[in-house]
């Protein structure tokens, strides 16, 4: 028996075809470009397998909310082509199987603690920080949600004392993704972080604003 998953990022999707132990059989990686584009894709590589139900991990903001007419949406995110896209139901209606859907850190968080680093504990917290900030929690068993999913990367830190840079994030400015993410580290310092690895004053102000955040979610 055999399952699908989907790892659907801001820059790439990560397909991969699996057995109920967590082996991996097949992989493929596709370009994150329009849904058009990128989507029948997706599909084509789905359907040349005899899978039982596909599980989804998404960037965001996502509708996760089962009870909502856009549940299964892709809503407000930065990639204008993604907006209120319909992603859940565009798989449902050509692979005609169970899909679970969710954002791409909670699905990450529960497979550390089904498979992975946290297996055998009832909760972890899974932090990327990236192209943008998120994190996905598992609390007793359960993922952490309500209405909506966690933002944990937009929550509000104090600012260094040493950092003016204004703020990358398009909603808040001086978020933590808006100071903290990828994108904020290349245009503050001119440079993408990984060019930056020996500068000790660069990962001061970042370890700054995480460990706020740590705090915060710790609280």
């Amino acid at each position: 028996m055999y399952y699908g998953g989907i790892e659907a990022g801001g820059t790439k999707f990560v397909c991969a075809i699996g057995d109920v132990h967590g082996n991996i059989l097949e992989r493929v990686q596709l370009p994150t470009l329009t849904p058009e584009e990128t989507i029948p894709k997706v599909i084509e590589f789905f359907q040349h397998h005899k899978i039982q139900a596909l599980g989804v991990g998404s960037f965001g903001p996502i509708d996760i909310n089962v009870k909502s007419d856009t549940y299964g949406y892709i809503t407000s995110t930065p990639k204008t082509a993604w907006t209120n896209y319909p992603f859940l139901q565009a798989l449902q209606k050509e692979l005609h199987i169970p899909i679970g859907f969710n954002t791409d850190v909670n699905v990450a968080a529960l497979g550390e603690v089904t498979l992975g680093a946290a297996k055998g504990l009832e909760s972890c917290l899974y932090i990327t920080v990236g192209t943008g900030i998120g994190a996905g929690a598992v609390v007793q068993g359960n993922l952490l949600q309500g209405y909506s999913h966690p933002e944990m990367g937009h929550i509000l830190v104090r600012r260094h004392e040493n950092d003016t840079y204004i703020g990358k994030c398009p909603y808040h400015k001086d978020c933590l993704e808006g100071l903290a993410a990828g994108p904020a580290i290349e245009e503050r310092w001119g440079k993408k972080g990984v060019e930056l690895a020996h500068d000790s004053k660069v990962w001061e102000i970042e370890a700054y604003y995480i460990a706020q955040a740590l705090m915060q979610y710790i609280y």
